[in-house]
């Protein structure tokens, strides 16, 4: 895991966000690059330099986040864009390569009963970056404990698991797999992909009406410190796909959430 981002916004808890990223990045030797996007649109007119100016303003405020933190000696760089925050990720990511990607569940957003914002939720939903999601107030720990869970066992291209794989190996963490048989599943869906069953001695088949619900099912039993779900049309958050905010009343857990991408299968 080489290149982390963390998009930061106007949240008071930006700084937390980084710190947690700054501390999980100090496992793997990796680079943090930390994000803002703005929107600055030049009519006819207008000054020439209104854009630099406020990429300039931009960039103060992430060195202000930035001072707030314990960098531990880790290389952080500074990235703005001025355009769609979904365009930016796609941006750096085509030119950096990233590894993943963390963020805070509401972002920007201070709606207390969403658990996913709008801002957040665009970066969740449309983008293909595998992301960690940090919870509020959470402090970084190491990882021990992975409850991963799936409506489908099938995946096309085992580099999808290469974020977990590589957290497992680096804190030689417990992965267990919970495979949610739903209404309308194919026998295909329970034909768990080889790389995935290399990665854990434990699986557990439970049959739910989405896998969101098989996972509370189990949360309280397995208490891990992660938990991963893959970024698939027809999968974890299904229907929450259709809106970019996720209220918690549909979905929440205290927890890191580890989102991987299999929105190409």
């Amino acid at each position: 895991m080489n290149n982390i981002l963390v998009p930061i916004g106007t949240s008071p808890d930006s700084s937390h966000t980084l710190q947690y990223a700054i501390d999980f990045a100090s496992h793997f030797g990796a680079k943090i690059f930390v994000m803002d996007v703005f929107s600055v649109i030049s009519a006819v007119g207008s000054l020439a330099n209104v854009e630099e100016k406020v990429a300039k303003s931009s960039k103060e405020q992430l060195k202000e986040v930035i001072d707030k933190v314990d960098t531990k000696g880790i290389d952080i760089k500074i990235a703005t864009y001025n355009g769609d925050i979904v365009d930016g990720l796609k941006s750096i990511d085509k030119e950096l390569g990233i590894d993943l990607m963390i963020i805070s569940p509401k972002s920007n957003d201070i709606q207390e009963e969403l658990y996913l914002g709008n801002t957040s939720g665009k970066m969740i939903k449309q983008t293909d970056i595998p992301a960690l999601i940090v919870p509020k107030g959470a402090q970084f720990k190491p990882i021990k404990k992975i409850l991963t869970a799936f409506g489908s066992g099938i995946l096309k291209r085992n580099s999808i698991l290469n974020p977990l794989i590589t957290i497992k190996n680096k804190f030689k963490s417990e992965v267990s797999l919970l495979l949610v048989k739903r209404p309308g599943y194919s026998e295909a869906d329970l034909k768990v992909n080889t790389a995935l069953m290399d990665l854990s001695k434990q699986l557990t088949i439970t049959e739910n009406a989405t896998t969101y619900l098989g996972v509370m099912e189990h949360f309280q039993n397995e208490h891990p410190d992660v938990l991963c779900v893959f970024r698939r049309k027809r999968g974890f958050f299904k229907k929450l796909w259709e809106k970019n905010t996720i209220p918690k009343s549909e979905f929440y857990v205290p927890i890191p959430v580890l989102v991987l991408s299999v929105k190409k299968d």
